[in-house]
């Protein structure tokens, strides 16, 4: 492994393989918790589901115990936009929930969300986790290797601009992932193009688009965690963590690679091996 500018770690063929292995667990979690999601589950069931899924699979769930947080999800309703903490809270028919999980293999970590409709959900809300996750893949299929990080950025702003007028959280944005959960560049979801490091191969980034139904202004609550929005209007978070091959983009989380929905946008997948 070696380092580069402002700190960015730059992985290996086999490191960026192990983070593939975490991603899968990741991935496979979230698919499993989805399938889970109904009114009258509570989010302290849903951890239990996805603490036993990645244990089994031979991982440890990253958020778990990190900066002293309880769970190995963050189980974001409504208003809420992230790091909500499990607990007794009772999923109802018409909530929006994101889940964002992380596992770490060998020592190295893949982190994601997904936003998810319980039973029968507003038109509005479902519009609002759709240009989420759809911005998200904007950005995925903005980068190339020599590019720059806020090409990602850049992708992702237009999208939700051409396509709502949805607010875009500032305060919290994506990140490099590796070796740690958070580490440098972070990735903002907003911003021109043609700035910040230069995109080579070997970086790892997690770009995890939040939106707002309202104003993106929000609050940390008394947990010193849960961030909701200031108008109590709804919030939508989705995210996976990606690298970049010189075939083109590789999603680490995604089950097939981010095959079907780069494909969509007229993007090859550029899987190093699976």
């Amino acid at each position: 492994m070696m380092f580069r500018d402002r700190g960015i770690e730059i992985k290996t063929r086999e490191q960026i393989l192990s983070m593939r292995a975490a991603g899968l667990v990741v991935g496979r979690t979230l698919a499993l918790l989805r399938g889970e999601v109904r009114p009258g589950i509570s989010t302290r069931e849903l951890d239990a589901i996805a603490e036993d899924n990645i244990r089994s699979s031979g991982a440890t769930p990253s958020f778990k115990g990190y900066h002293g947080f309880t769970g190995s999800i963050c189980a974001s309703v409504n208003d809420e936009i992230v790091h909500g903490i499990p607990g007794d809270r009772l999923l109802a028919d018409g909530d929006l929930i994101s889940i964002d999980c992380g596992a770490i293999v060998d020592g190295w970590h893949g982190d994601a969300a997904i936003t998810v409709a319980v039973g029968d959900v507003e038109p509005e809300l479902l519009e609002l986790a759709r240009i989420c996750e759809e911005s998200m893949w904007r950005g995925f299929a903005a980068a190339r290797l020599g590019g720059r990080l806020t090409d990602i950025s850049a992708a992702i702003e237009t999208h939700v601009r051409a396509n709502s007028s949805y607010g875009i959280v500032e305060d919290f944005v994506g990140h490099g992932i590796g070796s740690a959960m958070h580490q440098p560049p972070n990735v903002p979801n907003f911003g021109r193009p043609g700035r910040g490091p230069k995109l080579v191969e070997g970086m790892a980034l997690a770009v995890e688009p939040m939106l707002t139904l309202g104003r993106q202004d929000n609050h940390t609550l008394d947990d010193d965690w849960t961030v909701v929005t200031d108008d109590g209007k709804a919030a939508a978070h989705t995210e996976h963590t990606f690298t970049l091959t010189p075939q083109g983009p590789w999603v680490l989380t995604a089950l097939d690679g981010g095959e079907a929905k780069l494909a969509e946008l007229g993007v090859k997948v550029g899987a190093l091996a699976d």
